[in-house]
């Protein structure tokens, strides 16, 4: 209420005051044309009575009243029009006074539509209050979930094979619940039907089975399916379960990005701003958290209040996959040229920074590339300490190592494995045609994307030429052709595997 008596009063006080300057400006001009008439005509009066007395002569008599009379005209049509004019202002007050009746009422129209009367005023103090008061009232996990399934309703129909596939999947997960395998498989499939219940039960089950062997790759996955059960909610339990993940992995990006979102649920930009651009500014630009935080950065560093913020350029750190793949088909020299000044800004980035685990493979594999091995076995030997306690990047480490010729390196699984092949001869002939083509397709990708060893181009091109796919078999053949056409040895392995094909003689 107080606003508006404000308010009220202050437009009051500014139409007054228009008025009166309308009203007093015709009252002066009136007054000035009357009095100027008066004095003129004394002026003639004093003129006639000079001469009566012989002060001035008759010429000098005649030209002071042609002066004063010229003068009385103007004054005359001054005061005349300054009647006309003083009408005027009535009408410019009456106009005046509509038209700030009018803007009023059209002003207080649009703010019963779009404004918020009655709102109470917002200073710092009630806002964290009222942030904490929201953080304390947040709902539970059970609550977040049953809320969710309201508002989306049930998940559309999945592909009919693809639910045969899973009702056997969770028949075995059902005859054998602790094999961690299968549990993995079964909660990951789950959570991409988007059974994220399911998944994040079958995961939690998952890391109790394991015990100290779990991975904070697997809690960072128990995470993200009790966020997607959440509709993105973080929850109290979320929240706990990603305080222990940074309490064991500090940097994790993933368990950072998320405390920031809770952040953000509660109000607090100011709190989501310091995450968020801090990662953001760490990078690496591929890690999944940055193109969120990109699209929002701006937006959110205003509503911190942070006005001169400017987000940093995306910047890919060192060589990417392509440019190590297109670099092991160049000459040696060719290949320096190309891989050096961004291997060696990988590097300093590193040492400034750290680095996530494929940032270490890319180096490693570079360095392999450069021909300097003995760069590359220090950085290896690094890379197994610093990720000991984390398999899963060790074992992305250790594929490079392996790429690169060091000791110690472990390739990873490529293609279809052994235990693959087995599982597949359960299957139908259609299942199993679905199965290769998919496990040849991932190769595929793999090898146009980040390159290979030479016995994986040879599974590829053997595999392609099996399931009658030649034109692609005699692509990448030539592709493999260019890639090892320096290594006699590696190529005649590639060769055997073309002529088999039928792609080569």
């Amino acid at each position: 209420m107080l606003f508006w008596i404000l308010t009220a009063t202050l437009v009051a006080a500014i139409a007054l005051l228009m008025l009166l300057a309308l009203w007093r400006g015709g009252a002066a001009s009136q007054t000035g044309a009357a009095q100027d008439l008066g004095v003129y005509r004394d002026q003639l009066r004093g003129v006639e009575a000079e001469l009566a007395r012989g002060v001035i002569g008759t010429d000098e008599a005649e030209r002071l009243r042609l002066e004063i009379s010229r003068r009385l005209l103007e004054a005359d049509r001054a005061a005349r029009g300054s009647v006309t004019a003083g009408s005027a202002p009535i009408a410019a007050t009456l106009g005046g006074a509509v038209a700030v009746v009018v803007v009023l009422a059209a002003a207080f129209g649009v703010y019963q539509s779009f404004g918020a009367p009655g709102y109470p005023d917002l200073p710092l103090k009630a806002r964290l209050e009222a942030a904490e008061l929201a953080y304390d009232s947040r709902p539970s996990q059970a609550e977040a979930e049953a809320a969710a399934a309201a508002r989306h309703g049930a998940a559309p129909a999945p592909d009919a094979q693809f639910v045969a596939l899973m009702e056997r999947l969770r028949a075995a997960v059902q005859e054998r619940p602790d094999d961690p395998v299968g549990l993995e498989l079964l909660a990951r499939n789950e959570a991409l039907l988007g059974n994220y219940h399911e998944a994040w039960t079958l995961q939690r089950r998952l890391i109790a089975l394991k015990g100290e062997t779990a991975t904070v790759e697997d809690h960072v996955a128990l995470a993200e399916m009790m966020i997607g059960a959440a509709a993105g909610t973080i929850t109290p339990e979320i929240e706990e379960l990603l305080g222990d993940i940074l309490a064991n992995d500090p940097g994790n990006g993933i368990a950072l990005y998320y405390m920031g979102l809770m952040m953000a649920q509660l109000d607090r930009p100011d709190r989501t701003f310091v995450i968020w651009s801090a990662l953001l500014a760490r990078g690496p630009e591929t890690a999944p958290w940055i193109a969120p935080i990109r699209r929002s950065i701006n937006d959110l560093a205003w509503l911190a209040g942070e006005t001169g913020y400017v987000a940093p350029d995306p910047v890919m750190a060192g060589p990417s996959a392509e440019m190590l793949a297109a670099a092991a088909a160049l000459a040696p020299d060719a290949r320096v040229a190309l891989l050096r000044g961004p291997t060696e800004a990988l590097m300093a980035q590193m040492a400034a920074s750290g680095g996530t685990a494929d940032e270490w493979a890319r180096l490693i594999a570079a360095q392999g590339l450069l021909g300097d091995s003995a760069r590359a076995a220090a950085i290896w030997e690094e890379a197994q300490r610093v990720f000991a306690d984390r398999p899963a990047d060790l074992a992305l480490v250790s594929d490079a190592a392996a790429g690169a010729g060091l000791p110690g390196g472990v390739a990873a699984p490529r293609g279809p494995t052994a235990g693959d092949i087995a599982n597949a001869a359960s299957l139908s002939p259609d299942e199993q045609a679905g199965f290769i083509d998919a496990m040849v397709g991932r190769l595929s990708e793999r090898l146009d994307a980040q390159g290979g060893s030479a016995a994986e181009w040879a599974q590829l091109i053997r595999a392609l030429g099996t399931l009658g796919r030649t034109e692609e078999a005699r692509a990448k053949w030539a592709l493999a052709g260019a890639a090892y056409g320096d290594k006699p040895d590696d190529l005649a392995a590639i060769r055997a595997a073309a002529v088999a094909a039928g792609v080569a003689e």
